[in-house]
């Protein structure tokens, strides 16, 4: 056996105090796979944490680990841009490989960080960055290469997709739901990240650069999120077969990408009807594989600090080595949603039932119980088309069908 790697740990909240948990309790395991034993010799944090059994590896200035030659590789669960960026850019630049749970610095500077990384013989992964603890960004990087991969869609939101299976379980109201998940811990405080589609946006980000090897902006990508959802909604998803997910999709179609976050109504024989809770789930589709599916526990404190091991594992295996990953700086024109066709299902009032079919000519009803109203799905149509229409009509609500 060689020198014990040492690690550091920046960030002792959830998911850091995770990452010290997994390595501490897997450690045979894990000093077994990477072939090297690892050591945290460091945990940065803002606060003292007396009576924690690893006090005496907490430091409160990054510069002790940034300037220790044996810190090899570092776990940045810091989250947010602020220090974070800075913090990984030098650590990148001194040759230690950093391993990120942080979605939002993946998809604001990823290709950069992945760059400085490579120019400094070292690696900055981010397995743990979508999906808490299920595989896939290693599965796209590493064992999907023989594939043309051209759609990834997915459930990349624990919490809208908790709230949005409790709605359709209990019949409940969106307000109702979204403030008992809050007591239970499941949304935050201030949820609007979650219930407006922007984690979701920054998760399908990052999937859609590394499927086309290019830049996709995460401020690029149209993004809508789940507060107009309503209980009726369910009431006429359940008629028709089908239930409601918030979705992030990326898709090439003739010659384009597009990407997008919405809800959209679901088959119940599609396999992501049936991922529900706090689950996530993402399909990718490749040429020749056709689709594969990764399902797991999307978030939460050891799920996710699982996936940031596994990373950690990779480097150490890779130590002096560059770990593939592309994800060019270029960035990526992406369609505009409006051109994109499908069908819709709408509800307008029903003294409009009349101006509805003649506006948007052969329409299917759809009834369930709801008065008032006069319920239809579309043919297929582009965005554009469907959202002049209904302008004219005027709706009471629309549901894309994935």
């Amino acid at each position: 056996r060689r020198n014990m790697i040492q690690v550091a740990v920046m960030g002792y909240g959830t998911v850091g105090s995770g990452v010290v948990e997994v390595i501490e309790k897997n450690k045979e395991e894990i000093n077994k796979k990477s072939n090297e034993a690892l050591n945290i010799k460091y945990i940065l944090d803002l606060r003292d944490f007396p009576g924690d059994p690893y006090e005496d590896k907490i430091v409160h200035d990054v510069e002790v680990i940034l300037n220790d030659p044996e810190v090899q590789i570092i776990c940045e669960t810091m989250g947010g841009l602020k220090p974070a960026y800075e913090f990984t850019k030098r650590a990148l630049m001194s040759g230690k490989s950093v391993c990120t749970s942080n979605k939002e610095l993946v998809a604001t500077h990823g290709p950069e960080l992945i760059q400085i990384a490579h120019e400094h013989t070292c690696n900055y992964l981010f397995e743990a960055s979508v999906g808490g603890g299920i595989p896939i960004i290693r599965p796209l990087n590493y064992s999907l290469t023989a594939e043309k991969i051209d759609a990834i869609s997915g459930i990349l939101n624990g919490t809208t997709n908790y709230i949005l299976t409790k709605m359709e379980r209990e019949g409940a109201a969106f307000e109702e739901v979204l403030k008992e998940a809050q007591e239970k811990g499941y949304a935050e405080r201030n949820p609007e990240a979650d219930i407006e589609g922007y984690d979701a946006c920054r998760k399908i980000a990052i999937l859609s650069s590394l499927m086309c090897g290019k830049n996709v902006r995460y401020q690029d990508i149209y993004t809508e999120g789940i507060t107009k959802i309503t209980a009726d909604d369910f009431k006429y998803a359940k008629v028709m077969d089908c239930t409601i997910k918030l979705l992030g999709l990326a898709k090439e179609e003739n010659g384009g990408l597009y990407a997008m976050v919405s809800p959209f109504l679901i088959s119940k024989s599609h396999p992501l009807s049936m991922v529900n809770d706090v689950f996530n789930a993402v399909c990718v589709h490749g040429n020749m594989l056709g689709d594969s599916m990764y399902y797991g526990r999307g978030a939460g404190k050891l799920p996710t600090a699982s996936a940031v091991v596994s990373d950690v594992v990779d480097c150490a295996r890779h130590i002096g080595k560059i770990i593939t990953c592309f994800w060019d700086a270029e960035d990526v024109k992406l369609t505009n949603v409006d051109e994109v066709e499908r069908t819709f299902f709408v509800r307008v009032e029903k003294a409009k039932e009349q101006e509805a079919k003649e506006t948007f000519g052969d329409v299917k009803e759809i009834t369930a119980g709801v008065d008032g109203e006069f319920a239809f799905v579309t043919g297929r149509m582009s965005e554009k088309e469907f959202n002049e229409k209904a302008e004219k009509v005027g709706v009471i609500s629309r549901i894309r069908f994935a």
